[in-house]
C-alpha cells in the first residue's frame, strides 16, 4: 500500500505529469480514475467543493490536495 492515491482521469495532463514527475522521484502511488468509480468521484467532489478537480491527491493521514506541485506533495510527505 501507498502513501498516496491520486484521483485522476486518462485525459488529465496535470494527472499524467504529477505522475511522471513522482515516477522519476521514485514516491509510489496508487491511481483511481474517477470515471470509471462513481464512489471515486463523489469522493472527489466532497473535498473539492463539489467539483471533479483533479488530480486530487490524498495521503495516508486522510488529507488532501488538490492540483498540488511535486514540491507540495514531497513537502507533505516529510512533514
Amino acid at each position: 500500500m501507498s502513501d498516496l492515491t491520486i484521483y485522476s482521469t486518462p485525459w488529465c495532463g496535470y494527472c499524467h505529469r504529477l505522475m511522471k514527475q513522482l515516477d522519476r522521484e521514485g514516491v509510489g502511488y496508487t491511481t483511481v480514475d474517477i470515471e470509471q468509480e462513481p464512489s471515486a468521484a463523489e469522493y472527489v467532489m466532497s473535498v473539492n467543493g463539489g467539483n471533479q478537480t483533479v488530480p486530487t491527491v490524498v495521503f495516508a493521514d486522510g488529507s488532501a490536495l488538490t492540483n498540488p506541485s511535486l514540491a507540495q506533495v514531497k513537502d507533505k510527505l516529510s512533514a
